[in-house]
C-alpha cells in the first residue's frame, strides 16, 4: 500500500483547524481569567457579608469613616479653589 499524502488542500484545511483550535484556546483562556476575577470578588463579597453579620459596629465604623472620607475630601477641595484662586489673582 502507499502512504497517504496530504494534498494542498488537505493542508490549507489543517492549518485553518489549528488556527481556529489555538483562536477557541485563547478565547477559553479569557473566560477562565474572568471567571476566577468574579471569583475572586465573591469570595470578598462573601466574606464581608459575614464580617457584617458577626459584627455590625464594623459596617457602622465604615459608614463613618466613608462619611469621613467625603467631608475631609470636599473641605480639601474647597482648599485647594480657594489656593488656587488666590495665586491666579
Amino acid at each position: 500500500m502507499s502512504a497517504m499524502t496530504e494534498s494542498p488542500g488537505d493542508r490549507e484545511l489543517h492549518e485553518a483547524d489549528i488556527q481556529e483550535l489555538d483562536q477557541l484556546s485563547k478565547e477559553l483562556e479569557k473566560m477562565v481569567e474572568v471567571v476566577e476575577n468574579l471569583s475572586v470578588q465573591l469570595t470578598w463579597m462573601a466574606y464581608d457579608m459575614v464580617v457584617l453579620r458577626t459584627g455590625p459596629e464594623v459596617g457602622e465604623t465604615l459608614r463613618k469613616l466613608e462619611d469621613e472620607f467625603f467631608h475631609f475630601k470636599t473641605v480639601l477641595e474647597t482648599t485647594c479653589m480657594e489656593a488656587i484662586g488666590r495665586l491666579t489673582e
